[in-house]
């Protein structure tokens, strides 16, 4: 009996770290309770992942910075730079010398995640998208996100580009309590540009209960990812998740993961607060999907959660649901929420790039 309680001993802490190292291979996430700022469910989120488009909530960060210190303004006009005009779908399709306004820049950010729009926006800020980057990194170690760094404005693949679901969960923290003035952005269904409508592409901010809006993202390497938040019954929740196989299976993380958060499923921590998860990017960003240069043959699992059993084969159910239109001068206002009072103010081609 000693003999096996002594292999046991030796064998145990091998396999933790074994399991440990192999669960990397499935999505990561958070869930935050936005008031009180407690991490109420996480699963790899201090692990190293690509942000693919969910880059563009620092781009905007920065964007709502100086619209604040008024170094920028909401109609001061972009003049697209041949730069900005080469970058690959999803895009406007603007062509060099082309203008837009700072305000159709962040509505073609966050409805179509456009990165010609956030490239010009970019410059617009920075001068050019390689010192905007810089700031971009800077900023984020600034907001505390010690694990990310950035080399451009967009997501687009970059083996250097990489953050963590915890930092993605803390910027979207910052930007509710940073920007409420500018937060309600997020909640834009559509806009017009050039005189015609564009649609959103985030299903989560048009299908689920009470969304708030945010991010998505997607590129070979990083999977699909996704940045939500949440009001109901007076309660605020964001969520991250990084790496799902599908984007269906995005959708139904969250989906998922946002249910258990308002039922009460997921008990907080009262010790655990967003700014105190230590930065400690545990090991190397993952390179998710068969496709891209960088493909290597790995496939995520899935959320371990009994409604998600097929969720790589069953798309989400579109329920119908109220789409705001918006035009460049239209305010949007924050849905569902009594506590951030906002004043703000086609389908993507597929490629290997980033699709959101």
């Amino acid at each position: 009996m000693t003999k096996v309680k002594l292999i046991l001993l030796i064998v145990l802490p091998l396999w933790l770290t074994l399991a440990s190292q192999t669960s990397y291979g499935r999505h990561a996430a958070i869930l935050v309770e936005a008031d009180s700022g407690r991490v109420i469910y996480e699963a790899d989120a201090s692990h190293s992942w690509y942000p693919a488009s969910l880059t563009k909530v620092i781009t905007l960060y920065i964007a709502f910075t100086a619209l604040n210190q008024r170094r920028i303004h909401l109609h001061d006009t972009i003049t697209t730079s041949p730069h900005a005009a080469r970058q690959p779908n999803s895009k406007l399709g603007l062509r060099t010398g082309e203008t837009l306004t700072v305000q159709e820049a962040i509505l073609a950010i966050i409805t179509r995640s456009a990165n010609d729009a956030a490239v010009a926006l970019a410059e617009h800020i920075g001068g050019n998208e390689e010192n905007f980057a810089i700031k971009m990194t800077a900023t984020a170690h600034a907001l505390g996100m010690y694990d990310s760094h950035f080399m451009n404005a967009t997501g687009l693949p970059h083996q250097w580009q990489v953050t963590t679901p915890r930092d993605m969960a803390l910027l979207a923290w910052r930007v509710q309590r940073d920007f409420p003035n500018f937060y309600g952005y997020f909640a834009t269904h559509s806009f017009y540009f050039r005189g015609s409508e564009l649609r959103g592409i985030n299903k989560f901010t048009a299908n689920y209960p009470g969304a708030e809006g945010m991010k998505t993202g997607f590129t070979c390497g990083s999977g699909y990812n996704l940045m939500s938040s949440a009001y109901q019954n007076n309660k605020r929740l964001i969520g991250v998740v990084l790496g799902g196989s599908t984007s269906a299976e995005r959708y139904q993380l969250m989906t998922h993961m946002m249910d258990d958060g308002f039922a009460d499923k997921l008990t907080p921590s009262q010790q655990k607060h967003i700014t105190s998860i230590p930065a400690k990017m545990t090991s190397p960003a993952p390179y998710l999907l068969d496709c891209g240069n960088g493909a290597t043959g790995h496939r995520t699992a899935h959320y371990n959660h009994p409604k998600t059993a097929k969720s790589h084969k069953l798309a989400s159910k579109s329920k119908k649901t109220s789409r705001t239109k918006f035009t460049a001068k239209t305010k949007p206002r924050l849905a569902s929420s009594k506590k951030l009072k906002a004043k703000p103010v086609i389908k993507h081609s597929k490629t290997r790039y980033r699709k959101g």
